[in-house]
């Protein structure tokens, strides 16, 4: 949590914090600020203080809400910096270098985050370090950063804007499935548009978008909607000219954020319009067991390893490859059970069998659970997902409820 930002800035040896660029889609200065249309902006966080908050004056309102400490850019004016600077291309480190001598940290550790354009900042911090040589200028690996750390667990504010959004996640995938089983069909089993002619995965694409907008969610990370061979490649977000077919199995992965690049939500179903194989509903059978059985082992401060090691075994036993007993599978159970979420769709805690037991399901932790099979050789794949919290008091929790029927069927009267 936020609260705990200082005592691991004080575990790394670090000093203050700098984050660069825009509130929306940045993760740490989201995190700081709140959001808000807040550009191009500077959030420098030094060890036991509020944090400052360097913005565009012509965004002072928006800054205003942050509730940071605020300094606007016009306090050291563009004239003044130029002539310090004497370069234009040296005036943002003119400025930075004035920021880090007014609060003290000259000599000092500064770890630095945020996303900007890369080489515009290395150039800058480049010309700092020159005019402070005894200052140290601190990366760290971003699933292991302070704000990795801190992000890991949620207060209860966060939860609930997760909890929202998987209300407004929910709500889209049941009238993607209303607007699926009352299309009329045409021949070779092809769901069809108003206009008579083939649905496709692009139009339903097309709807996913619009829906999410209107509920006040937003595709920030993409989504996944594909059908048949595409089903069986784990992140192939579906060919948008592939045509709704009866049997194949879909699987529909949404991952939306709050418009303007806040909290996620992800949450996956595998569907088959209006029957499936046996072969399919085989394997969907298997997924749904492998999940029930996860889930009912959930136990909090649990390292989150153990049940990716436990899910391997169990697909192992079917005859399914798997990350634990092969090397590199391209076919069966390929990925981890699961990762954190918040401001990332995937953050800490990770579930892969090869990390350490720091990936612990301590409360606070919110969590997805989707084990998955995938055989694109045979024209199939299967996933089901769903985001957990582990409460203070230690119970596990779904976040979002939605059915788990594999088969929908289609509303009478839609046969030609």
């Amino acid at each position: 949590m936020k609260s705990d930002l200082d005592a691991l800035m004080q575990s790394r040896g670090l000093d203050a914090l700098l984050i660069f660029g825009n509130a929306a889609h940045n993760p740490p200065m989201y995190y700081l600020t709140g959001g808000g249309h807040i550009n191009h902006a500077i959030a420098l966080k030094k060890i036991h203080e509020t944090p400052l908050l360097l913005h565009n004056d012509m965004e002072r309102g928006e800054a205003e809400k942050t509730g940071l400490r605020l300094q606007p850019y016009s306090r050291w004016p563009q004239k003044e910096l130029l002539a310090a600077a004497g370069s234009p291309d040296k005036v943002a480190a003119a400025r930075l270098v004035r920021l880090l001598r007014e609060n003290g940290l000259e000599n000092s550790r500064v770890g630095l985050y945020g996303q900007v354009e890369l080489g515009d900042l290395w150039h800058t911090l480049t010309e700092v370090r020159r005019q402070l040589p005894g200052l140290e200028w601190v990366g760290e690996p971003e699933r292991n950063s302070v704000f990795a750390q801190a992000m890991e667990t949620k207060d209860s504010e966060e939860v609930e804007r997760i909890r929202r959004m998987g209300q407004i996640t929910t709500q889209v995938v049941r009238r993607v499935a209303d607007f699926l089983t009352s299309r009329p069909l045409g021949e070779g089993e092809t769901l069809l548009r108003e206009d008579g002619q083939p649905l496709t995965i692009g139009d339903v694409h097309a709807r996913i978008r619009l829906w999410l907008a209107e509920l006040g969610g937003e595709p920030a990370a993409g989504f996944i909607f594909s059908i048949g061979q595409d089903a069986g490649l784990p992140h192939s977000t579906g060919n948008p000219h592939d045509r709704l077919r009866l049997g194949q199995t879909i699987v529909f992965d949404l991952y939306p954020c709050e418009t303007g690049g806040g909290y996620f939500y992800d949450f996956t179903r595998t569907w088959s319009l209006g029957y499936a194989t046996p072969e399919a509903q085989a394997l969907y059978d298997q997924v749904k067991a492998v999940y029930d059985e996860v889930v009912a082992a959930l136990q909090p401060d649990t390292p989150f390893p153990h049940y990716q090691r436990l899910v391997c075994d169990r697909f192992h036993t079917l005859g399914h490859p798997t990350p634990l007993h092969d090397q590199g599978p391209q076919e069966g159970y390929v990925h981890s059970l699961g990762h954190g979420l918040g401001l990332h769709v995937h953050e800490r805690p990770f579930s892969g069998h090869r990390l350490d037991d720091s990936h612990r399901l301590r409360p606070g932790v919110v969590f997805t659970v989707e084990p998955g099979l995938y055989y694109p050789s045979r024209g199939m794949g299967f996933r089901i997902e769903d985001t957990y919290w582990v409460r203070p008091d230690g119970q596990i929790e779904k976040l979002a409820d939605y059915p788990y029927d594999f088969v929908l069927p289609l509303d009478k009267g839609t046969q030609p």
